[in-house]
């Protein structure tokens, strides 16, 4: 961040919006915000204790799990979709649908149709990340260079060899933006799973600390889930700009 042309550390933006968070706090203008400080001691004071540590297993549980199958399916799905016309045709209205569509309705539907456990949060949670997954590996397919795939048809290469050598790693840079962009899509998914479905993992601690008006405890809660996910983020970010040089090449 640079003010008046001096470039500032990076951390600098969010030590001032913690010192103004801090400010607010103490100034008692509404319950809703705790001091920062009343938050990081209540932090460290739940971060240990046996609630805690199960709703974080059953959140990161249901999390890891949807964003596994949005991968396992979204990649192949949007590879396949950019490499066959026919196929583009009849899913790319969907895909594009689902994507724009307020996911949080079908979550009835999910409940009559698979339960209220966590076969259920954990399809939410897929669905909110597989969608723009599939189109961006669909658009990196579409953007790569036509001659490495007459390249490899002039070799013999069978139609797996080239998806994986060709398709995959000529779409990698696009991949990984979607696979970003999904994690973070997926992180809403699973705590409107765990608070409309069933009321375990954080959504539980949610739902427990905002009833009893313990907004210290909300707002670590809260901090620790944006913390994961920012996490998650950065690193599959290092990753998009150390295989960038793919587009770039292209």
């Amino acid at each position: 961040m640079t003010v008046f042309g001096y470039r500032l550390p990076a951390m600098s933006s969010l030590i001032l919006w913690g010192i103004l968070w801090e400010i607010v706090g103490r100034s008692g203008l509404t319950f809703f915000i705790p001091p920062l400080s009343d938050v990081f001691s209540t932090l460290i004071s739940v971060i240990g204790t046996k609630p805690f540590l199960k709703a974080l297993s059953e959140t990161a549980y249901a999390f890891s799990m949807g964003v596994l199958a949005s991968i396992l399916i979204g990649i192949p799905v949007g590879i396949l979709m950019g490499k066959n016309r026919l196929l583009d045709e009849l899913l790319l209205p969907w895909v594009n649908m689902f994507l724009s569509a307020p996911l949080t309705a079908l979550v009835p539907v999910l409940m009559v149709l698979f339960g209220f456990g966590m076969k259920s949060i954990i399809i939410t949670t897929t669905l909110f990340a597989i969608w723009i997954i599939i189109l961006n590996a669909r658009a990196g397919v579409m953007q790569i260079n036509r001659s490495l795939v007459e390249m490899a048809r002039c070799y013999g290469a069978t139609p797996l060899v080239a998806f994986y050598k060709i398709y995959f790693w000529a779409a990698l840079p696009e991949i990984l933006a979607g696979v970003r962009i999904g994690v973070i899509r997926a992180v809403k998914g699973v705590i409107i799973g765990q608070l409309l479905i069933s009321i375990v993992g954080f959504g539980a601690l949610f739902e427990l600390y905002a009833n009893n008006f313990l907004m210290a405890h909300f707002w670590a809660v809260l901090l620790v889930l944006f913390a994961l996910a920012f996490t998650v983020s950065e690193i599959l970010a290092y990753l998009e700009r150390r295989v960038s040089y793919y587009a770039a090449s292209r």
